[in-house]
């Protein structure tokens, strides 16, 4: 590390421990080790987007990941998790015109078996039109099976959802209403996604 160089420190993506070091070809992910990174390197390949050439307190990474990938922030609601969190998503764009315009979001990973479902959100808190839709992921057999209460969920609805919702669900928000690529999600849109939460049965 550079001592010159002043940056607030940021916790470890493995240890959490106090650093100002960070992955070398995304700048968003911080290690305290070069052994850190090469260890959370599976993870977090997924997520690394390259931006800027190289600077001090840098950890050189392992050779670059499909460049093309979009990169947004999205919602995840874990169900052993308090509270909702944002995290990265990578987006691959369509290979040809048929798949359409939109981007795929990479989120099977974070799904049991890879099975995932969605639906979209077009109203907001007393029926408004939603200028950015929101897009729900959601395992349905974890609904089905009536598999773990969402936590999450459960806070930002004050426990008062006629029907509590199970398993995880990520959000994504899409750019505009013709939903041709996606946005950063983030804390302005829990108004509209409790509201869907609480009229859930």
């Amino acid at each position: 590390m550079n001592p010159a160089v002043s940056l607030i420190n940021h916790p470890c993506t493995v240890c959490f421990k106090s650093t100002s070091m960070w992955c070398s070809r995304c700048q968003t992910a911080w290690y305290c080790t070069p052994e850190h990174l090469h260890s959370d390197w599976p993870r977090h390949r997924r997520e690394c987007v390259a931006v800027a050439p190289q600077q001090a307190n840098m950890i050189a990474t392992p050779p670059p990941v499909q460049p093309q990938l979009i990169t947004v922030s999205a919602i995840l609601f874990a169900p052993q998790e308090d509270s909702p969190r944002i995290i990265t998503v990578n987006c691959e764009p369509p290979r040809t015109p048929s798949q359409g315009t939109c981007p795929m979001p990479l989120i099977h990973q974070h799904f049991p078996g890879g099975e995932a479902n969605n639906v979209v959100l077009t109203q907001g808190l007393n029926g408004e039109p939603l200028r950015f839709p929101l897009q729900l992921w959601y395992s349905s057999s974890a609904l089905a099976s009536n598999g773990p209460i969402n936590q999450a969920i459960f806070r930002i609805t004050s426990g008062a959802a006629p029907k509590p919702w199970c398993g995880l669900v990520m959000v994504l928000k899409y750019n505009g209403s013709r939903r041709q690529g996606y946005s950063d999600a983030g804390s302005n849109d829990l108004p509209a996604l409790s509201a869907y939460f609480l009229a859930y049965k």
